[in-house]
């Protein structure tokens, strides 16, 4: 329970600074309130305002269902150890097509291979178990997607609200004022800000979640091993 409580207060803290945040620019006046930042970034803003949402969703979905519980529900446990223990092993098998999640799908690559001998079995199981933990991967490496990308876009509002500016001078000449210049460096920093916010939570979300992932894939295949041990050849 400990992990799950600390990813809440980690997304409760992000919300509460973006909060604080918008507090501040309202008290600094009318043309820093936050939907003028917003609208200062331009499309690149917008652009990475989608992908923290995206991320947001991405977070609050993986933290729903990536635990083990969820992967493997505890009962569907309890009736495939009850079949081993009677010994039907083909109405396990058939279970485990009919429920596919992490673990039933470990054991029905080794249940058809009970007469080939454990090392078979074994051997088709680990393979399966490795293609179930690196699907749980690559659903949590969007994460890390967004989470190099949105500095990325970042920086090319930034070039994007230098080049702009630096057309105003080029325009205007020796007449150019500051507030000429100010909508460009306003979108280079805006879309700055905005990819640093995104990209830093999304990087510490995609490591507790990846750490989760190696965690509870050890787990479920160590659950797969403990169910097949029965069929070990013991030594005389």
């Amino acid at each position: 329970m400990r992990k799950p409580t600390m990813l809440v207060a980690f997304l409760a803290g992000i919300a509460l600074i973006s909060l604080s945040g918008t507090a501040f620019a309202a008290e600094e006046g009318s043309g820093n309130s936050l939907g003028n930042i917003i609208m200062g970034g331009g499309p690149i803003g917008w652009a990475i305002i989608i992908l923290s949402v995206v991320s947001l969703a991405l977070a609050i979905e993986h933290f729903v269902t990536i635990r083990r519980d969820k992967l493997v529900p505890p009962e569907l446990i309890d009736e495939v150890e009850a079949l081993f223990e009677e010994e039907e092993y083909q109405e396990a098998l058939e279970l485990c097509e009919s429920e596919p999640n992490f673990l039933t799908n470990i054991l029905s690559a080794g249940l058809p291979k009970i007469n080939a001998g454990f090392e078979a079995m074994e051997k088709s199981m680990d393979e399966v178990a490795e293609e179930e933990a690196i699907k749980l991967h690559q659903k949590v490496g969007w994460l890390s997607l967004i989470g190099n990308i949105a500095p990325m876009m970042g920086l090319f509002g930034t070039v994007y609200g230098m080049i702009t500016a630096f057309n105003e001078i080029t325009r205007l000449g020796q007449a150019v004022q500051p507030a000429d210049l100010s909508k460009g460096i306003s979108t280079a920093l805006i879309t700055t800000l905005f990819g640093l916010f995104v990209a830093m939570p999304s990087r510490v979300v995609f490591f507790i979640f990846r750490n989760k992932v190696i965690k509870v894939s050890l787990e479920i295949t160590a659950i797969a091993d403990d169910l097949v041990e029965r069929f070990r050849p013991h030594a005389s």
